[in-house]
């Protein structure tokens, strides 16, 4: 309640301070809507490097599969699926950095956990349908709310509001009994100024892994106030998953024999027999509420304010055998002169955590200047539990009872001021400030029952500064700077790390726009202090395990363009080379400590390429193959062949047809997914373990390596239809 109260009041002061005589003026003005994001986002002739998608290009991929796979195509992005079919748990990295280093912002709200970093999309199935506008910056980018971006940074717009009103139903289906069922709808404006809109959605898929099956379920409510100065949202938004667990992976032999095995719930009868347990499931829950007021004052000034509140919870469930009784806290059971010490049993793992936040924001803006300066506060509070639900031995035990608990806590206060000064019409010049303060503590034990009592502080201060050149109205360059911090997560101060990293991220760039060419390159240098590296390894959860590398760094060189090359045809390729390197990486290795001199940052490729090539015959007929190619790389930091992932080379037709001034219908989209077109099997994720061996050879340390992999699906297709009335 403390908490709510302090969000009121600092609701109550940003509201005082905007409540101004509103101007009305006819000069043409930025959308309410692009206002709500205008903190977070940049411009196209920004000196920051980035991507936009709009809800028209989102439309036509849009068949159940998540967002990671609706950026697959972006320049330097690797997508890859616990399931192998874009269903269920999605990852995505860029520039090597995987989602745990991604700064993700929902109408400029963190969407990362606080705690762990993470994003996961799976909480939220078939956001992708709820989405207006897309922004990936690469590298630092501008600043953003909640975590440091240490590879990119993506920001969600959501629906705007809809002036007329519309109905919409979508259904696809597709291999792996996959389908999606959506209804969507809005009022569109009553009385010119009301809105509600909204949608509800459902997922269900087996999986191409064995038992990897999904069944999600998501909503999205809005209610909207707008006028020609004022823009009001209260939305809600949400979701259910539960998956089947399928982040074990499997080994080279088993990949070789039977790559679709999934080793998760694997237990041994009284019998004798191999069985899986049916519901090794995850089961989480995720409801986000916000409220979001824009409004402008005149044609200079602006302001935004938003209040979230989000509500996790969930848990994952495993089948284990001969559990120890002193682990949960079991009482030995004596039967006669005989003691029962272990037990088979079902446990729970659980998550139940609460996120506030506020958001305020003020813009001016005219042909010389545009200055945005704002803050961000935000409070989590995140239990961690375990339960047993159930055993074949259960002592003096009670259902639920909680075998270890903890609890985390983080507070973070945001303050910025950036802005762009045009100093004619050929130079302008970025600035950006941000000042990020925050503190962590925790108590009680982790899941392993050991204690873990963190109470660390942070302060961060992360300048950026660009310039841009016209030299044409067709051409620009520019080049950036911009420091970025990152504390750790949960589980690095688990291993003991609680050091910050700290990165510095130098972008060249040159944009040509011409009516039918269009192209972006750029040059990246990163150079990171205390990067928290991928080892490779998993924990007991599935989650990547890291550890500090000391100096490291990426170089490289992006290229994306669009090309028409008559009416009907047209190309979008991009490619992105790169050097990512740790700087004499130490390692230990048969039982000594070697440095290994530079060797290459875990799970960063150093060629990355993608082209979509389109073909429209007539005006409501389409098809566009898509091509992915990944170069080697390699799974933990070494470069150990064992480590090795292969390149793979993907791709996919996607074909769109449009049906118009039908009765009744305003048109019916029909689309179609042919993925993986040529049946590649191919790997995309996968994890590299070590560990020391001190009995075979009495005296000596030998190192012994092991690596599990993630095979992704072979051919498999989704069609669909989405009727719009």
């Amino acid at each position: 309640m403390k908490n709510f109260t302090l969000l009121l009041s600092l609701l109550t002061i940003s509201t005082t301070l905007m409540a101004q005589e509103v101007v009305t003026d006819t000069t043409k003005v930025e959308p309410l809507e692009e206002v709500l994001v205008r903190a977070v986002r940049v411009k196209a002739d920004s000196p920051i490097t980035h991507s936009n998608i709009e809800k028209e290009e989102l439309e036509p991929r849009n068949l159940g599969q998540d967002i990671p796979y609706m950026l697959n195509y972006l320049p330097s992005v690797v997508t890859t699926s616990d399931a192998g079919a874009g269903v269920g748990y999605t990852y995505i990295r860029v520039r090597g950095s995987d989602a745990s280093r991604i700064n993700v912002t929902l109408n400029g709200i963190p969407f990362n956990d606080a705690e762990s970093q993470g994003t996961f999309f799976v909480n939220l199935p078939d956001f992708t349908s709820s989405v207006q506008s897309l922004q990936l910056q690469r590298g630092v980018g501008t600043s953003t709310n909640g975590s440091g971006a240490f590879g990119a940074s993506l920001n969600v717009l959501t629906d705007a509001v809809s002036e007329t009103s519309f109905g919409e139903i979508a259904n696809s289906f597709g291999s792996y009994n996959t389908r999606k069922h959506t209804v969507k709808f809005s009022t569109g404006l009553l009385n010119d100024h009301f809105e509600i809109a909204g949608r509800l959605s459902t997922i269900k898929s087996d999986g191409y892994i064995d038992r990897a099956r999904s069944d999600l379920k998501s909503y999205f409510l809005q209610a909207a106030f707008t006028d020609h100065n004022t823009l009001i949202k209260a939305i809600t938004f949400g979701g259910r998953e539960e998956t089947y667990q399928a982040w074990y992976g499997i080994d080279a032999e088993t990949l070789e024999n039977d790559r679709t095995y999934n080793p998760a719930g694997m237990y041994t009868d009284s019998d004798g027999t191999v069985r899986f347990y049916d519901n090794e499931v995850d089961n989480y829950a995720q409801d986000h509420f916000q409220v979001l007021w824009n409004q402008r004052f005149n044609n200079q000034w602006s302001s935004n304010v938003a209040v979230n509140y989000t509500y996790g919870r969930g848990y994952f469930e495993q089948y284990k055998e001969d559990e120890d009784f002193a682990f949960y806290d079991f009482e030995p059971i004596s039967i006669g002169v005989d003691s029962i010490n272990s037990t088979d049993l079902i446990r729970r793992r659980w998550l139940d955590n609460d996120f506030y936040a506020i958001n305020a924001n003020v813009n001016y803006k005219d042909n010389t200047w545009d200055i945005s300066t704002g803050a961000f506060f935000s409070l989590y509070d995140g239990d961690h539990f375990g339960e047993v639900i159930w055993a074949r031995y259960a002592s003096e035990s009670e259902i639920r009872d909680r075998y270890y608990f903890g609890e985390g806590d983080k507070n973070e206060f945001t303050i910025f001021s950036k802005a762009t000064w045009r100093l004619n019409d050929v130079w302008s010049v970025f600035g950006d400030l941000q000042g990020r303060f925050l503190s962590y503590t925790t108590s009680g034990l982790t899941s392993e029952k050991v204690p873990l009592a963190v109470d660390e502080t942070y302060s961060f201060f992360n300048p950026k500064a660009g310039v841009s050149l016209k030299l044409s109205q067709e051409q620009q360059l520019y080049a950036s700077y911009g420091r970025a911090h990152r504390e750790p997560r949960r589980s690095d101060f688990e291993q003991g790390i609680f050091t910050a990293e700290k990165l510095d991220d130098i972008e060249l760039g040159w944009r040509y726009v011409s009516e039918k060419l269009v192209i972006n390159s750029n040059l990246f240098y990163m150079d990171y202090k205390d990067q928290l590296v991928l080892t490779g390894a998993l924990d007991d959860v599935g989650a990547p395990i890291r550890a500090t590398s000391g100096k490291s760094y990426r170089l490289g060189l992006e290229m994306d363009a669009s090309i028409a090359l008559s009416e009907a045809l047209s190309l979008q390729p991009n490619v992105a080379i790169s050097k990512n390197q740790n700087v004499d990486f130490v390692t230990s290795l048969d039982g000594a400590l070697v440095n290994l001199g530079n060797t290459e940052i875990s799970f960063s490729p150093s060629l990355i390429a993608a082209n979509r090539l389109a073909y429209k015959p007539v005006e409501s007929l389409e098809l566009a193959l898509l091509s992915k190619y990944v170069g080697t790389q390699y799974m933990g930091n070494t470069e150990s062949p064992v480590s090795k992932l292969d390149a793979y080379f993907v791709n996919d037709l996607n074909i769109t047809y449009t049906l118009k001034q039908l009765p009744w219908v305003r048109e019916v989209l029909f689309s179609a997914l042919l993925n993986n077109l040529f049946n590649t099997e191919y790997v995309s994720n996968g994890y590299y373990f070590t560990y020391d061996d001190d009995f075979s050879v009495p005296g000596t340390v030998t190192t012994v390596e092991g690596a599990g992999y993630y095979p992704q699906a072979t051919f498999n297709f989704l069609i669909g239809a989405t009727v719009k009335f």
